[in-house]
């Protein structure tokens, strides 16, 4: 008998399982299955466990597989969406939504200043799972936050709330929380001092507001009587560990900063483990700290639920960029449609393999270029300066490729070029001349689950299995 650990991702359209022998550091099998969460997830669930159990049996001739862990992290029904909420959008409003992204949210809208009627109305009718409340710095405007605190109360928002405001309004806050009966939980100011990020307590309750209330919300509690616990969101698992490879454990060295681009049918994420200081001396930084660990969505960048949005983002002519001369003449708006229509195509012909890698290359050049920062010219009565806003990742040496497009290309580099630094837009800060490496096996995020545990192990795995290009 050998002791196996499992990693599961209930993911929007897929669940994936990874079967890992520890003591030997290899991936024994792989298994997936269209998730069926809306009727019950475990029918998903059973059928590429069925698969994965044959093909272990298989690998390792056994006839008892003992799991010494089952560990989960989701993104199905939708994922976990949040509103953020600040009292100036540059600054608390922000520094919410970063917080928000790093615990693995999408983030539907962020909101600042005092709330007033309508924007309670459009938060309440919000299909969302968690309200991120921030605002100001410790010991400065109190105001805004009890207000909005208030507001949310009165107008009985039926959803958990996470308070990562000013200090100094917490007792007032969770005596009107306590008042109206709102599941609520404190944490640490997101923005302790004006311009300093303070994400991880925040992004820790999230984590546990997840494991607590919305895993049930979603009907999974099946599931996770199954595994050890949904531990977190799917993204949060992969910034799990992009931050193990990047930075090493205790006892190993990690591969230095990365980005990760990964492409999926809704979405295109970019996360980024660099602290992405200027580069050259002469810049100086403006605006609020970006966090190492940072993480962006965009949901206007998707192959399939977002095809049409992708098509708005950019234009026809810029799909057309990336097709070769004999697709002149191809209807773009069309082809967009009929992906947007049919969420689960697989595409077979070489036109509509060409189609989906010139998408591809659209939503990694555009989600790379919101990410990363960018250099601004500014005049003084000291002459002409340059300032920086955002990270500088240009000479960040590794870009990992993940997501259905890339792991299935036979040229992925070709996508992840197009997000690379383009003296076309020499204002962007996107990485020179990165090393490409893929996640051939959808590893990212079950390595994320096995970190919680198993940090050493992790890190070498990712370190074996992802593919330099």
């Amino acid at each position: 008998m050998k002791d196996i650990y499992l990693a599961i991702d209930f993911g929007s359209t897929y669940t994936k399982l990874t079967a890992i022998d520890i003591e030997n550091e290899i991936i024994v099998a792989t298994a997936k299955s269209v998730t069926t969460v809306e009727n019950d997830i475990m029918i998903g669930f059973n059928k590429a466990y069925e698969i994965l159990n044959e093909k272990i049996s298989k690998t390792m001739n056994l006839n008892e597989i003992n799991y010494i862990k089952k560990t989960a992290c989701s993104s199905a029904a939708g994922g976990l969406k949040m509103v953020a909420i600040g009292l100036v959008p540059e600054l608390t409003a922000e520094a919410a939504k970063k917080a928000a992204l790093g615990a693995g949210a999408r983030v539907i809208k962020t909101y600042a200043y005092e709330l007033n009627n309508q924007e309670l109305l459009e938060i309440k009718n919000s299909e969302l799972d968690i309200i991120l409340l921030a605002g100001g710095t410790d010991g400065g405007n109190k105001e805004c936050i009890i207000h909005n605190a208030r507001m949310i109360a009165e107008h009985k928002i039926e959803v958990p709330v996470i308070v990562a405001g000013n200090k100094t309004a917490m007792d007032e806050i969770k005596s009107i929380f306590d008042g109206f009966n709102i599941y609520y939980k404190t944490t640490e100011n997101v923005m302790p001092i004006l311009n300093k990020l303070n994400v991880e307590p925040a992004r820790e309750a999230i984590r546990q507001v997840f494991m607590n209330k919305i895993v049930e919300a979603k009907g999974m509690k099946k599931a996770e009587e199954f595994t050890t616990g949904i531990l977190m969101p799917t993204p949060a698992a992969v910034l799990k560990a992009a931050e193990i490879l990047s930075k090493g454990t205790d006892e190993e060295d990690g591969i230095g900063d990365i980005i990760i681009v990964d492409i999926g049918g809704a979405t295109t994420d970019i996360h980024s483990i660099a602290k992405g200081d200027p580069t050259k001396h002469s810049v100086m930084l403006k605006g609020l700290e970006e966090p190492f660990s940072k993480r962006t969505v965009e949901g206007d960048l998707g192959m399939r639920y977002s095809a049409i949005a992708l098509l708005e983002a950019s234009s026809t002519k810029k799909i057309k960029h990336y097709l070769d001369e004999k697709y002149k003449d191809i209807n773009v708006k069309e082809h967009c449609k009929k992906r947007y229509n049919n969420i689960k195509m697989v595409p077979l012909s070489k036109e509509e393999i060409d189609f989906d890698e010139a998408m591809a290359k659209v939503a990694t050049e555009i989600s790379m270029e919101r990410h990363c920062g960018k250099i601004e010219c500014i005049y003084t009565p000291m002459g002409t300066m340059l300032q920086q806003i955002g990270k500088d990742l240009l000479e960040t040496p590794y870009v990992i490729g993940t997501g259905g497009v890339i792991i299935h290309s036979e040229n992925p580099s070709d996508i992840l070029k197009a997000g690379n630094f383009n003296e076309d837009n020499p204002v962007s800060l996107k990485p020179i001349s990165p090393k490409f490496l893929i996640d051939k096996t959808y590893i990212l995020s079950s390595m994320g689950l096995l970190a919680q545990d198993y940090p050493n192990v992790a890190l070498r795995i990712m370190k074996k299995y992802l593919i330099e290009l």
